[in-house]
């Protein structure tokens, strides 16, 4: 492959696709039929429930559809897993507001004072988020309740131990199946059915959020996106969270982690229901954030259309990561200075412990106690990372005189470092570059 050439999908692709259409013209598998009232009496029909709550909802899935028939060119893959991902959300919807029925003391649990990390994509808040969570004082979401946050009816059955739940079997599928079609997904973000997870699916549940974007070319849902108020969308996470809490039978006193670059665009919504956020503002070279972010949305899109191409893909995540920063740089003053603190990602390359230190003098904790957490973190984190995340800015149409122009203020405002080739491949030879090495040099602290 040229080095300028963006990675191709896998053969299984192609398998899969032969397969849906061979069946669908035998009439073994129905046609994919993205339209939103069928879409919705269907997910009716199979729970037996009808209550969907916030009818927000169907705006931004209105828009999505539009955008998915006129814009996203999906083949038979893509149309068919399009068709199962709006079916479960839908059937999630109901499920959810079921549940907010029957035990009305979900809605009752309280939030306070949740850490949210608020940074673009690939600027170090995976590390930072699962760094946190594995400190015991906080709660935190696991991949497995990103991809089904809403337990099943009868998960009572699971809380008095009768069954299990079938949610990480469901997980470790999922992701089984995306590794097949992508096995560069576990280089760009390495998970596992129980590690911690950022709360996009839950926005998801609203069909509102860039993980749409990240997935199909969909630009005139992605602009309706950017122009409205998304607070219903938050208010919805915030109950689903508050039903995740309860599924995980935490104390409500512990405060919750979050993070997903989503926030960046969305500062105002988050703040609207989470008003006393603690916000942890993280921030990297502009040219491995846009370089990095095009390439996870590429790795995907291009699953699912054959007529996507890098450098459209390349020039959606250079807007979109600009509109990210500059949306931050005019919202951050709405939080006080006393609850917002800066993360370079350098900083945490350079002292990962030091960095956590100031991080957790600006939470009032004390760090003793999490450290061997974290330790432990780093060392799984390199058997989880066994290959680095590869590609340039020239895989997708960008260079790098265009990103220092339209990122110069950022860069001269935050006064972060430039990331040069040199810790590129300091990095291909180290998987999680000087922090990983640097976990297993400390001495170990008694908990």
């Amino acid at each position: 492959m040229q080095a300028d050439a963006a990675p191709r999908r896998t053969p299984f692709i192609g398998l899969l696709q032969g397969v849906l259409g061979a069946g669908q013209r035998l009439g073994f598998i129905a046609p994919s039929t993205l339209e939103k009232d069928a879409l919705m009496d269907a997910a009716a029909r199979e729970t037996g429930l009808s209550d969907f709550g916030d009818p927000w909802f169907e705006g931004p899935f209105s828009v999505l559809l539009d955008s998915i028939r006129d814009e996203a060119q999906l083949n038979t893959a893509g149309e068919f897993a399009a068709r199962l991902q709006f079916g479960k959300v839908l059937r999630d919807r109901l499920t959810a507001i079921e549940w907010f029925r029957r035990r009305p003391e979900i809605l009752a649990r309280s939030i306070k004072r949740p850490v949210v990390i608020v940074g673009p994509m690939r600027s170090g808040t995976t590390r930072l988020h699962r760094l946190l969570a594995s400190d015991r004082r906080f709660s935190h979401m696991r991949s497995f309740e990103t991809i089904s946050p809403v337990p099943r009816p009868d998960f009572e059955d699971v809380l008095a131990g009768r069954k299990r739940d079938f949610r990480p079997t469901l997980a470790a599928r999922v992701m089984k199946v995306a590794r097949l079609a992508n096995p560069r997904t576990l280089s760009i973000h390495p998970t596992g059915p129980f590690e911690p997870e950022e709360e996009l699916g839950l926005l998801v549940n609203s069909m509102y959020g860039m993980k749409h974007e990240a997935q199909w070319r969909v630009p005139t849902y992605g602009r309706w996106c950017e122009r409205i108020d998304a607070t219903p969308a938050y208010r919805h996470l915030a109950d689903l969270l508050r039903l995740v809490g309860w599924s995980q039978q935490v104390s409500e006193i512990r405060p919750w982690i979050l993070k997903t670059p989503q926030h960046m665009l969305d500062l105002p919504a988050l703040l609207n229901v989470f008003p006393d956020a603690r916000i942890i503002f993280t921030h990297r070279d502009p040219q491995k954030i846009v370089g990095s972010a095009a390439s996870l949305a590429w790795n995907q899109t291009a699953i699912y259309s054959d007529d996507v191409t890098p450098h459209e893909v390349g020039k959606e995540w250079m807007g979109k990561s600009v509109l990210q920063v500059d949306r931050m740089l005019a919202a951050r003053s709405m939080v006080p200075a006393e609850r917002r603190i800066d993360i370079g990602y350098d900083a945490m390359e350079r002292d990962w412990q030091g960095t956590m230190e100031r991080l957790y003098a600006f939470l009032d904790l004390d760090i003793e106690p999490a450290l061997p957490g974290m330790r432990h973190y780093l060392e799984r984190a390199r058997n989880l990372k066994r290959h680095p995340h590869k590609y340039s800015l020239e895989q997708f149409g960008l260079s790098e005189s265009e990103v220092r122009r339209r990122f110069s203020a950022y860069v001269a405002r935050f006064d972060i470092p430039h990331e040069g080739a040199a810790a590129d491949q300091a990095g291909a030879r180290r998987p999680l570059g000087k922090i990983a090495q640097a976990a297993t040099r400390q001495p170990r602290v008694q908990g």
